[in-house]
């Protein structure tokens, strides 16, 4: 990666250009980076910031300028000053959302919502394991989960990752590495735990399989760790006739109404304390590769955003 000069982009019709105040960093732009997931290149990274629409295509009708508004579903190229997107792909910030907030937390924010609402509607006295809790998407879903009801059981890098999800609420918090975790689900909750979200991948594959119980639904939203190995559908048979999803945030909005309806449910418990976005940690653009180590190296917590 390396900063460029290139020309300022116009929006066309139905697009606006949003000048940046906040860029937010996901793994998704390390598996673009990577070439796990293809994009074109050369080309931008990034699919989400928070800013100030300074200009307004043709037939734009949703904002006008000087509105303030967040995006995570690109295109590819929030990594800059400023960025053309779909007035479609924007959501208007309510008052008193930040802009590094919003930028730190839409796109893990609205995953977190669609994972827990609608991928698998989580209930009271349900159990929830969630991997990577201290992560950005991790806080989000340990904190909303625990508002629904759930009973939730955490899994970390660290004792001191482990120490923040029990801060954040989570009823257990397990450190990987410390032998395998499923055994340690099942001595706390001997039949599986309902629901599993990881978002780690490979490390944690077979792990959490283990550890639902019978119709329990794996649901592998993400690949820290590298992709989840290939699996026969005789095996979810024989752990338990098991559901298996692979959601991503792009079909649960793939509506301006659908998009709408979900930041609205993340600004609603942003707003309440219900869920609480800790201050992300901050990079200058120009330093958007170390961004990108640390969050490789796990050495983050939280969230990640660039600042122009």
């Amino acid at each position: 990666m390396a900063l460029a000069e290139v020309q300022e982009p116009t929006p066309g019709p139905h697009e606006i250009r949003v000048r940046h105040r906040a860029i937010g960093v996901n793994f998704i732009d390390t598996y673009h980076r990577s070439g796990l997931y293809k994009i074109a290149l050369p080309g931008g990274l990034g699919l989400e910031a928070a800013g100030v629409v300074d200009l307004v295509g043709e037939g734009v009708t949703r904002f006008k300028h000087g509105d303030r508004v967040a995006y995570c579903s690109g295109p590819v190229g929030a990594y800059s000053e400023a960025h053309v997107v779909a007035e479609t792909k924007a959501v208007k910030l309510p008052d008193g959302i930040e802009f590094d907030i919003a930028a730190a937390s839409l796109l893990k924010g609205m995953t977190a919502r669609y994972l827990l609402r609608k991928t698998f509607r989580v209930e009271p006295g349900q159990w929830a394991l969630i991997h990577a809790a201290a992560g950005g998407v991790g806080q989000i879903l340990v904190q909303w989960a625990k508002h629904l009801g759930a009973l939730v059981i955490a899994t970390t890098g660290s004792e001191d990752k482990a120490n923040l999800a029990r801060a954040l609420g989570a009823d257990h918090a397990l450190v990987l590495g410390d032998g395998d975790f499923a055994p340690r689900v099942r001595a706390i909750v001997g039949e599986g735990v309902h629901v599993v979200y990881d978002g780690v991948g490979k490390d944690t594959w077979e792990g959490s399989l283990d550890s639902l119980r019978p119709l329990g639904i794996m649901v592998s939203y993400g690949n820290a760790s590298g992709p989840p190995p290939t699996i026969s559908p005789l095996l979810l048979s024989q752990k338990g006739s098991l559901f298996l999803t692979r959601p991503t945030l792009f079909h649960y909005t793939a509506t301006t109404e659908l998009m709408d309806e979900t930041a609205a449910d993340l600004f609603g418990v942003l707003k309440s304390g219900a869920v609480k976005i800790a201050p992300p940690t901050r990079y200058a653009l120009a330093d958007a590769a170390q961004a990108h180590r640390d969050l490789e190296a796990r050495t983050t917590t939280g969230s990640v955003v660039l600042k122009p």
